[in-house]
């Protein structure tokens, strides 16, 4: 067998670690120092695409739809919601670490399908946060994969995400009838409980991190109340 060999190192910020990309023959891997180890890995990726067939399955044929996407990874969320909208979408990718972005435009790219190079996203370096808090945007979806779920394992500050302020915020910034849906290693009944307090309706989904097999993963998919005719409607 192969051995790996190291791509480059990022400091997550906050002393929250150091990311390391290592490639094996056509594999890839992304881990993070310490006992969590391995964060991602290029031959598991269902997971992360049902995170956006599922988030973005109600904008198929909506014009001028705008999503963010928090969390670059290997791209596959990302490619994922890609190719679940049509062509005047508006995909804002949201990344604290800059390296990993530039990951995703050097090698790493091409297990994804190259998604940065679409014209139809923006790179936005930073919190997710800081585009959620302008609550006047009026996305239609918002897809999270930062951390390991509801509990913010790599970076602290992901858990402002997943409290009442945040979970609130998030639902300001959703257009009626918008959708957030939100990637975790397992099941979180309180982080339920809390979407709900927001006002979404919630559904939650299991998937498996390989087609039919492999590790089960839970996507959160909460939808903010359209109005029609004066009335709310779910």
């Amino acid at each position: 067998m192969k051995p790996w060999i190291e791509l480059g190192t990022a400091q997550i910020p906050n002393n929250g670690g150091t990311l390391k990309l290592r490639q094996r023959d056509q594999e890839f891997s992304i881990s993070l120092s310490g006992p969590r180890g391995e964060l991602m890995n290029s031959r598991a990726f269902n997971s992360e695409q049902q995170l956006s067939v599922l988030g973005c399955a109600h904008l198929k044929n909506r014009n001028k739809a705008r999503v963010v996407v928090g969390g670059m990874g290997m791209g596959y969320t990302l490619a994922a919601a890609l190719a679940a909208l049509p062509s005047s979408a508006e995909v804002i990718v949201a990344d604290l670490i800059p390296e990993v972005v530039e990951w995703n435009r050097g090698p790493l790219g091409e297990c994804a399908g190259r998604p940065l190079d679409d014209s139809r996203v923006a790179v936005h370096i930073g919190d997710v946060a800081e585009l959620l808090v302008q609550r006047d945007e009026g996305y239609d979806a918002v897809l999270l994969d930062v951390d390991n779920g509801p509990e913010g394992l790599t970076h602290s500050d992901n858990n402002w995400l997943y409290s009442i302020d945040g979970t609130g915020c998030i639902y300001e910034s959703l257009a009626p009838g918008g959708v957030l849906a939100v990637w975790s290693a397992g099941p979180d009944t309180t982080y339920v409980g809390r979407l709900k307090k927001a006002g979404f309706r919630v559904e939650v989904k299991t998937v498996r991190e390989r087609p039919g097999k492999g590790a089960r993963h839970t996507i959160f998919l909460a939808k903010k109340e359209a109005v029609q005719g004066g009335k709310k409607s779910r």
